[in-house]
């Protein structure tokens, strides 16, 4: 069974930087796609990030281009979301494992795609 471990989430400044990671576990697979999606309370996921292994194809969130940079370890099946600029609103982050043959873009906005679901890595930018 595929597992999802995340890590490197943390308290920074507005402005600041952050890298999280999502490995994936059990994969048995080469051809995987990873999301990272924001939840803010109360309010349902909204696509920040994701990538495919197969091709490398990304997706952004308009409102992350430019200051988020995702990138992939293949081999180790591990993604790593660099985020810079933070902004005060910019909390709570899952990393979550699309359903096989999906790819981003596709895979980026739509949390319905994605079968398996890591929560917990705290996000906290102070203002």
């Amino acid at each position: 069974e595929v597992q999802l471990v995340e890590s490197g989430g943390g308290l920074v400044q507005a402005g600041g930087s952050l890298r999280l990671s999502c490995a994936a576990s059990g994969v048995t697979f080469d051809d995987w796609t990873i999301g990272y999606f924001r939840r803010a309370p109360g309010q349902e996921r909204e696509g920040v990030s994701c990538i495919s292994s197969s091709d490398g194809s990304t997706y952004y969130a308009d409102s992350v281009k430019g200051r988020f940079t995702i990138s992939s370890d293949n081999p180790k099946n591990t993604v790593y979301l660099q985020m810079n600029a933070l902004k005060s609103e910019e909390t709570a982050v899952d990393c979550g494992e699309a359903r096989f043959g999906v790819s981003c873009p596709l895979a980026g906005g739509s949390d319905y795609l994605y079968d398996r679901w890591r929560q917990g890595t705290q996000v906290a930018v102070s203002s």
